[in-house]
This record gives C-alpha cells, sequence and structure tokens, in this order.
C-alpha cells in the first residue's frame, strides 16, 4: 500500500508488523509518529527501538524478546527496528516463527530505506508494507499548498510546484522548506519571487537547470549557476559528470528507435522528460552531442591524469559548449 493509505489503515485497528519502507526520510518518520500516537501508551516504558546493523544471527533473539514482552499498564508495546534486512536463514530461524505466532500487545514497527539487500519481508505473513518512496510531484505540491492553506498561507499551485522541484520531491525536505516559508510569511499570499528567494534549491535542481541552459544557448545563466554550485554544493568535477550524463542521455533518447512511453520505462523515466530530452537533442544536433561527450569525457580522463586541473577542464568544457571545440 501507499503511504498516503497509512492513516485509514490505523482507523481499522492495529497491525501486528508494518513495514515503512522507501527512501523518502519523512514519510517514514511521519509513519512512525501516526503508529505511536495510535497506539503507544507511556512510551518511556512500553516503547523500544533497535539499530537493525546490529542484529546479526544469534543477535536477532533480543528483537524477538523484546516484542514477545507485555506492555505495562497499556494495551500495546512498540518496539522499532530501523535498516533491517535478515537473511533467508535468519528469517527462517528467528522472525518466522515469531510472525506464526506473534503476541497480540504488540506492534513491530520495521522502519527501513530499502537500501540493502534480505529476505523480501513484505510478502511475508503478518506484514503490514507501506510504500514510503519519494512521490510524484502533483501529489507533493497537494501537500504544500494543504499545508500551507491550514496555516492561512495562499500559494497558487504553481508556487507549491516550485517548492516540489527544487526539493526534488523529497517529503523531508519539502516539510522544512514548507515550514520556514510558514514562519516567514505568517499568512497572507506567498509570491513566486518570495519561494525562489527562501527555498533552498537541491544542488541536482540546480545542476538540471544548469544543463537546461545548453539547448537554450543561455551562456550568462550558465555561467551564473556553476558558480553557485562551486560556492554552496560542489566542484568541478560533479559539474562536469553532471554535463556528461546528461549529453550522454540526450544522445540515448534522440538515437533510440523505441517509442516514448516504451524508453521511459526502460530509462525509468518521465515519457514528458522522454519527449523534452529529443526536444533538446534536436536542437543541439547529434553530432555536437556526440562531439561535446567525447570532449568533456577527454577532460575529465586529463583531470584524473594529472594533465588538468578542474578549474581548466571546466573552462575548457564551458567554452567548448558556447563557442565551438
Amino acid at each position: 500500500m501507499k503511504y498516503t493509505e497509512l492513516k485509514n489503515s490505523i482507523k481499522e485497528g492495529a497491525k501486528p508488523v508494518y513495514l515503512l519502507e522507501g527512501d523518502d526520510a519523512y514519510f517514514r518518520s511521519n509513519g512512525e509518529e501516526q503508529l505511536k500516537a495510535a497506539f503507544l501508551q507511556m512510551p518511556e516504558l512500553n516503547y523500544t527501538s533497535f539499530d537493525g546493523e546490529t542484529l546479526k544471527g544469534a543477535e536477532i533473539s533480543r528483537l524477538v524478546s523484546a516484542v514477545k514482552s507485555f506492555p505495562f499498564m497499556a494495551e500495546k508495546r512498540i518496539v522499532k527496528v530501523s535498516e533491517f534486512y535478515p537473511t533467508e536463514s535468519e528469517f527462517e530461524n528467528y522472525i518466522k516463527p515469531l510472525f506464526a505466532d506473534f503476541p497480540p500487545s504488540s506492534i513491530l514497527i520495521i522502519n527501513n530505506t530499502g537500501a540493502k539487500k534480505g529476505v523480501d519481508l513484505k510478502r511475508r505473513s503478518q506484514v503490514s508494507y507501506f510504500d514510503c518512496s519519494r512521490t510524484d510531484r502533483e501529489a507533493v505540491a497537494k501537500w504544500a499548498y494543504i499545508t500551507l492553506r491550514r496555516a492561512n498561507v495562499n500559494a497558487p499551485v504553481s508556487v507549491c510546484e516550485s517548492i516540489a522541484d527544487y526539493c526534488l520531491c523529497n517529503m523531508a525536505r519539502v516539510s522544512v522548506e514548507v515550514q520556514k516559508l510558514i514562519a516567514y510569511k505568517g499568512g497572507g499570499t506567498l509570491t513566486q519571487e518570495e519561494a525562489d528567494a527562501l527555498v533552498y534549491k537541491d544542488a541536482d535542481f540546480r545542476l538540471y537547470e544548469l544543463t537546461n541552459t545548453i539547448p537554450a544557448k543561455n551562456y550568462t545563466k550558465f555561467c551564473r549557476i556553476a558558480d553557485e554550485l562551486l560556492k554552496k554544493d560542489g566542484d568541478e568535477m560533479y559539474i562536469l559528470n553532471g554535463l556528461f550524463n546528461f549529453l550522454k542521455n540526450l544522445l540515448t533518447v534522440y538515437t533510440s528507435d523505441l517509442s516514448v512511453p516504451q524508453l521511459a520505462a526502460q530509462l525509468k523515466m518521465k515519457e514528458f522528460a522522454v519527449k523534452k530530452s529529443r526536444e533538446q537533442a534536436a536542437a543541439i544536433g547529434q553530432k555536437r552531442i556526440e562531439g561535446l561527450i567525447t570532449y568533456i569525457y577527454g577532460s575529465i580522463a586529463q583531470i584524473k591524469g594529472g594533465q588538468l586541473t578542474p578549474q581548466s577542464a571546466l573552462q575548457s568544457v564551458q567554452n567548448a559548449i558556447f563557442f565551438g571545440i
């Protein structure tokens, strides 16, 4: 189930095991807080947390014992474990018997990013899985709009979409930025100019803006964004690698015989992004893209070989992009 379905699930009553898994820290943290608010009494006595990294082999029995402990003067005891990826044998030896005879007075919360491999917990009986992966732009913008509105701050949909874009739809970032905007405004209408000035733009978003200056042939904006990235977020290699990957992706999209839906699925991109990439590639031209890819790759190789400084390499690449190789 999606994270957004957790609230309704809680209304139906407690489940034995909740798996909150995905790359959005806000969803995982907020999901855990919802469960604690609904089912936990006297947390100082009835709440225990474990670091899954420390639970290997027989150490998992500590987690099992905690789950089997009775709550103190309350209906439920909650045990949380973070980054828990048991192997097949560990699951069979320790977790499967626990799930088969799970104590009705306990709730187990498994809070995972999904970054590591282990047994597929979400397909196991007793486990209620909630997808806490980063959501789409529309959903993030809607959350920002509603949250601002509840705080008596009116924001046009376009402004909320910008907030989502600047934070790359990372709800952990969006929630912080929205609270900052609420504290700044206190009420009234939030303008695009205020959002642009106050919301911190993710480095990857700035890199995205930087690459978009190439098909637009906007040298001034390229220089400004590159300077900001160098001062705040990255270094020359970060920018050079970003340019290389951008152009390589354009070439892949432009030369592929696949349809837009097929290519979007293969590259894990949105269909509109595939269409835009093809338009950008057409604006630059295939031969020029190929030449720039070769040039940037050579510059990166020269940096690694000690033949060029990163600063000189970025300057030469920048000149090649806008004034010819």
